[in-house]
């Protein structure tokens, strides 16, 4: 988590001016009666269409507000919590996105349980994702859809909307937010990498997700939580010394709520991730499969944006920019770096001027047929800084 800038300005002392102490003493006292600082209500939301382990939700407009313009489909990883995108007030990509009056939906898995260890990915490829596409761009009117995909998320969205099982989807344009495509440019995998070829031949890893019926969900907890080991380490650290930041807590709370709700992975799933994409590492040749067939990248006939992380350690930059030669059936590739790790490159406070500047640029050029598509960094409906983008087109 970034630190303030203020912090490192000449001259800023030890010593707590009045100010600061004041900021500090207002902060715990809101603590100490409310039980935090950050403003964690959700977006009021409606259910719309649902299935096994498939619920799609259209986020209510503002009481003043009107929609318009292509919805926005934002998909969850497996495994994670719909939290990511609607974090905390402030900090909450769905806020962002009614607040610009876009229609806005999402769609999440619920609890997974022994029940689904049989499930696999082709059930989210095959089902899940196409079935939530279509309800969204029919409760929108019959307008395409802007798919965006965090993490696992992305990769998802990557797999349905390449798969010809799936047939013509009504997408308008696909975004992926720190997806790794090249595991072996992952640098938290190099050590277990050994491992898993040392296992390869006594089917340990098989075995054990077999027998627990997936990755269960204090497990897949503490796997997030390693990837910023330093950062916990020094969290005590880092919350003395930033008392008086009511933002800096208000983000640390809100982090720390999105990772004690993460969610267990279905034994099969789990399975098809390790032996294909951890360890056999298909997307790294563009291609993944699945089932029964090969599901080639090059399918994809969308404009896609790709996001990557400049501190992510789970989805590094390389391993990100690797999917981009994958893309050639795409009419429009563009590759982005943008401040902040996993979590923090979707919904950090950098993030507000950033990750979703261009989000916002990319949804309004390729916008349907209700206005013209205008150029990156001119929307004739939102003004925007374009110093925050980079594109790096094909």
């Amino acid at each position: 988590m970034e630190l303030p800038s203020v912090r490192s300005l000449p001259g800023f002392g030890l010593v707590p001016g009045p100010d600061r102490v004041l900021a500090a003493a207002s902060n715990v006292a809101h603590k100490m009666l409310y039980g935090g600082v950050a403003d964690l209500r959700p977006m009021p939301r409606t259910l719309i269409d649902e299935g096994t382990l498939r619920e799609v939700y259209h986020y209510r407009a503002l009481p003043d507000g009107v929609e318009d313009g292509d919805p926005v489909l934002l998909v969850t990883p497996l495994a994670a919590p719909s939290l990511c995108y609607d974090l905390r007030r402030g900090c909450s990509l769905v806020e962002h996105l009614v607040t610009e009056g876009r229609p806005t939906y999402l769609v999440e898995y619920g609890q997974v349980s022994f029940a689904d260890r049989n499930l696999g990915m082709e059930h989210w490829v095959d089902d899940v994702l196409p079935s939530a596409i279509r309800a969204v761009s029919e409760h929108a009117g019959g307008r395409p859809v802007h798919v965006v995909g965090w993490s696992l998320g992305g990769i998802f969205a990557m797999l349905a909307l390449a798969d010809p099982r799936s047939g013509t989807l009504p997408v308008a344009s696909l975004s992926i937010i720190g997806s790794p495509a090249d595991v072996s440019q992952v640098p938290l995998l190099a050590p277990i990498r050994p491992l898993l070829n040392l296992t390869a031949g006594n089917g340990l890893v098989t075995r054990s997700y077999k027998m627990l019926g997936g990755a269960p969900q204090p497990l897949v907890r503490w796997a997030f939580q390693l990837t910023a080991v330093q950062k916990l380490v020094t969290k005590p650290i880092a919350l003395a010394t930033h008392v008086d930041d009511r933002e800096f807590l208000a983000q640390v709370e809100a982090v720390d709520r999105f990772t004690a709700n993460m969610i267990a992975y279905p034994g099969r799933a789990f399975g098809q991730l390790y032996h294909r994409f951890a360890k056999g590492n298909q997307l790294a040749e563009g291609h993944f499969e699945l089932d029964d067939r090969t599901i080639e990248l090059s399918a994809i006939d969308v404009p896609v944006l790709v996001f990557g992380g400049s501190t992510d350690g789970i989805a590094p930059v390389r391993a990100v920019r690797a999917v981009v030669p994958h893309l050639s059936g795409s009419p429009e590739v563009r590759f982005e770096v943008v401040p902040g790790g996993h979590l923090g490159m979707l919904t950090g406070r950098a993030a507000r001027q950033s990750t979703w500047v261009v989000l916002d640029e990319w949804f309004d050029q390729w916008s349907g047929s209700a206005a013209p598509a205008a150029p990156i960094g001119t929307s004739p409906k939102r003004r925007h800084s374009s110093s925050a983008s980079r594109a790096l087109s094909k």
